[in-house]
């Protein structure tokens, strides 16, 4: 699984910068983000399975409208992550349920798998009907103290700059340590479907 995350590019970090003669002023929550990893959005269904025909396509799903909601309190920061999945079957005939894996991971620093979990969704496809629709949810945590920079971070990145110093035009970020550190300390919720090696590199080349 973490060579299907290694298709995730970095996340950006969520820093803003205010200038004028006022401190350099950073917002940056603690709270993961949440995405849809890279190739995994999406899941196609081949009837028979090895075929790669578009006229051997069965059913294909895709995963849209993620959402996460973050608790910060505690030691740990909660992410709960919801989606939803939209399907379409070539073949309205009879009734049909089909249910397809999942997996949530929280990633640090864009290619540290912390830790990964799996689920299904359950698509029932109505007599006649072509389309069908599932929910899929899952919950994260991230270790509070991992996810917050340092108080030298904090005060190397916040600190009054006045015109004239030597480093006022310059940008925190451009500092290796400092931009080290935001990357260390960035986390994020990642979903997507359950590929085997064939599904995943079908999405690459399609």
């Amino acid at each position: 699984m973490l060579r299907q995350l290694g298709f995730t590019i970095l996340a950006a970090t969520a820093l803003t910068a205010c200038g004028g003669g006022d401190p350099l002023r950073v917002t940056r929550s603690a709270c993961p983000a949440v995405a849809i990893v890279q190739h995994t959005g999406d899941v196609t269904l081949f009837s028979p399975p090895a075929s790669r025909d578009a006229s051997a396509i069965d059913v294909v799903a895709t995963m849209t409208n993620v959402r996460g909601a973050c608790s910060e309190t505690g030691s740990h920061i909660s992410t709960g992550a919801t989606f939803t999945v939209l399907a379409q079957r070539t073949n309205a005939a009879g009734a049909r349920q089909v249910t397809l894996p999942y997996f949530v991971a929280v990633v640090q620093a864009g290619d540290k798998l912390v830790t990964k979990q799996t689920g299904t969704v359950t698509l029932n496809f109505p007599e006649g009907q072509v389309r069908a629709q599932g929910q899929g949810s899952a919950n994260a945590q991230v270790d509070r103290a991992a996810a917050t920079l340092s108080a030298e971070m904090r005060e190397r990145i916040t600190r009054k700059r006045k015109p004239g110093d030597a480093d006022a035009a310059v940008d925190p970020l451009s500092d290796p340590e400092v931009r080290d550190a935001v990357r260390a300390s960035t986390f994020e919720v990642l979903v997507g479907f359950q590929l085997d090696e064939a599904g995943l590199a079908y999405n690459v080349t399609k």
